[in-house]
């Protein structure tokens, strides 16, 4: 049965069951009983991410120009689980589910997996040989904004660009900032613990800006639409989405076999990972592109992991994003680091992100808002969890290979672009 099916008393049933739920869970969390490991950390993270979604989604201006439930999930789950409302264990048992857990590699390989099994071959290979120019001009936009902005602050044209645009548009903390700071502490006169700290504040406000920025692209998107394709990255009108084909609903086994899918995919790249140099999700992403492009895998299976990334999707996103609001969003860090000239050059950081990807988006046959997201957001993001929490905002998940690309592909590329700058003027 599909979601439009539903009648008016199984939609009181469901909202009878989840009120139960909501109950007996919320009270076992206050009173400090919340079960440890998957159990008690995906029951409370999907009750607080319900309730959070729902009030986003209802709440007037943040509901139409702010990502509505995305927003309001991620910024209030952590101030709930950081302001002493929630206790501390129920706290960490939610940053070990998704540290430990694997709770964001598993949401991310079932997105990736489906999505790309569920596009048009055509307009994958198309796609794929245009994308990089993309993410070229993202990058290129970016440092020239943040590099003026810098230069009329008095934070110097050079400095701005390696101490704020760089970082962000590097991949996020592990994959960027990190190996960034290992790169610049031995070649520049700050220590690491100096650039760190510049480094860090400005991807948590950079993040936070890519993530309202994409509520307001999705709602420039409403009132001109001939600036988005509403999830499809290429202007192609002679192109029919296989998505189309698929048939709404899906049987358990179809489901098994999809989640299968996806979680060998994951492990094929990280298998790669250990003879490759480049990060597990890129390497999977390019083996399910390959794996789609080479026609091997029976359509079946294809549509079972596109139904798989669809009821990940459509139950696992706002308690994912919980998750992301707990463990990777510290308000304390982006209110304490809101000074003029940081907020002014890292606003200019992700501002060129999307002027850059939108114009060479354009010329390479992209439509200017998908480009942006994708090419520039999700540069200026911070990795996996902000793509996540970019693409909830503008509620086009199905945008996440092409997001992975950017963050995985191209913060490897601002890892050796860092290396050749240094080199050429330390």
């Amino acid at each position: 049965m599909n979601s439009t099916s539903i009648s008016a008393k199984d939609k009181r049933t469901i909202n009878f069951v989840f009120l139960l739920s909501a109950v007996i869970i919320t009270l076992a969390t206050l009173q400090n009983k919340l079960p440890s490991g998957l159990i008690g950390a995906l029951g409370i993270m999907a009750v607080v991410g319900y309730i959070l979604n729902l009030i986003g989604n209802k709440t007037p201006i943040i509901n139409q120009f702010f990502g509505g439930g995305a927003i309001v999930v991620i910024f209030g789950s952590s101030y709930l689980f950081h302001s002493g409302i929630v206790p501390t264990e129920t706290v960490a048992t939610v940053t070990t589910f998704m540290k430990g857990g694997g709770f964001l590699a598993f949401f991310i390989a079932s997105l990736v997996t489906g999505s790309v099994l569920g596009m048009d071959s055509d307009v994958l290979k198309k796609a794929a040989f245009k994308y990089i120019p993309v993410i070229l001009g993202s990058v290129a936009f970016a440092f020239l904004f943040a590099g003026l902005v810098g230069e009329l602050l008095g934070e110097g044209f050079f400095d701005s660009i390696m101490l704020i645009a760089l970082p962000i548009m590097g991949g996020g903390m592990g994959a960027g900032a990190v190996p960034l700071v290992e790169i610049m502490a031995g070649r520049t006169e700050m220590s690491a613990d100096v650039l760190m700290s510049k480094m860090v504040p400005a991807l948590a406000i950079g993040n936070a800006i890519a993530i309202v920025t994409a509520g307001l692209l999705h709602k420039l998107g409403q009132y001109v639409p001939s600036l988005t394709g509403n999830g499809r990255l290429m202007i192609s009108g002679d192109v029919k989405e296989v998505v189309e084909e698929e048939p709404q609903s899906h049987s358990v086994q179809q489901l098994g076999l999809g989640a299968l899918l996806a979680i060998t995919m994951y492990f094929v790249g990280t298998l790669l990972g250990t003879v490759i140099e480049m990060h597990p999700y890129a390497l999977m992403i390019i083996f399910v592109a390959l794996v789609k492009v080479s026609g091997v895998l029976p359509r079946e299976l294809e549509q079972a992991a596109h139904g798989w990334c669809k009821f990940v999707l459509d139950n696992l996103t706002p308690a994912l994003l919980v998750g992301i609001g707990v463990v990777y969003t510290d308000l304390g860090q982006i209110v304490a680091s809101l000074t003029l000239s940081n907020l002014l050059m890292v606003f200019s950081t992700v501002l060129g992100a999307v002027v850059g990807s939108a114009l060479i988006g354009r010329m390479m046959g992209f439509y200017p808002i998908e480009a942006a997201i994708t090419g520039g957001l999700c540069m200026a993001n911070m990795g996996g969890t902000g793509d996540v929490a970019v693409l909830a905002s503008c509620k086009r998940m199905e945008l996440m290979p092409f997001a992975q690309i950017s963050s995985r592909l191209g913060g490897a590329m601002m890892l050796i672009l860092a290396t050749l700058i240094l080199s050429l003027f330390s």
